[in-house]
């Protein structure tokens, strides 16, 4: 009697929130239905990911990888697209909430798993670190620069415009001067 009664409340339950509409979403799914609400007093920043690098290179590219869903003809993976700041934001926090978002499979080792204390973006759309040759990966660049450490690192500011772009040269076929003096120095 006590098992009837226990069904039939949770039959109950599930009709009136079917009736009601209610909507159960996880706190992840929560915040990404949040994520373009920007209003007037929103502090915002700007983020895009390419691998335009790749169309020139295209004969190094993983031959598993030579389709339009992981290298857009146009190289743009993500265009130029508008994120609330929240405090304390990172340029992976950022990353982190747009691939999410747009539903952009991306992979990271976590900054306790290295050397330098800061999140490594090992691939983003499917595209790693060595996918279209040995000096190939994802740089990130905040306002036209490119920044000499981590991702998680990097605490964003109202109105910057991060960049994350896909090197097939170490950098240097992406504008990254601190690479290209570094390797000059060395010959």
């Amino acid at each position: 009697m006590k098992k009837d009664i226990v069904v039939v409340v949770v039959i109950v339950f599930i009709i009136v929130v079917l009736c009601c509409g209610t909507k159960i979403q996880s706190v992840d799914d929560y915040y990404l239905t949040h994520i373009d609400d920007i209003t007037e007093d929103s502090e915002t920043v700007f983020l895009s990911i390419e691998c335009s690098t790749i169309l020139d290179n295209w004969n190094d590219l993983d031959t598993a990888l030579r389709y339009e869903k992981y290298v857009p003809s146009n190289g743009i993976i993500l265009e130029k697209t508008e994120y609330v700041l929240r405090k304390g934001d990172t340029v992976y926090d950022i990353l982190s909430r747009a691939v999410r978002h747009n539903k952009i499979q991306m992979e990271y080792q976590g900054a306790n798993l290295n050397a330098y204390g800061s999140v490594y973006i090992r691939g983003i759309n499917y595209l790693y670190e060595f996918s279209c040759g040995p000096l190939s990966g994802w740089m990130y660049t905040v306002n036209g620069e490119f920044p000499n450490y981590g991702c998680s690192k990097y605490k964003l500011k109202d109105g910057d415009v991060i960049a994350w772009v896909y090197t097939c040269d170490l950098g240097r076929d992406v504008g990254c001067e601190w690479i290209s003096n570094n390797k000059g120095a060395s010959k």
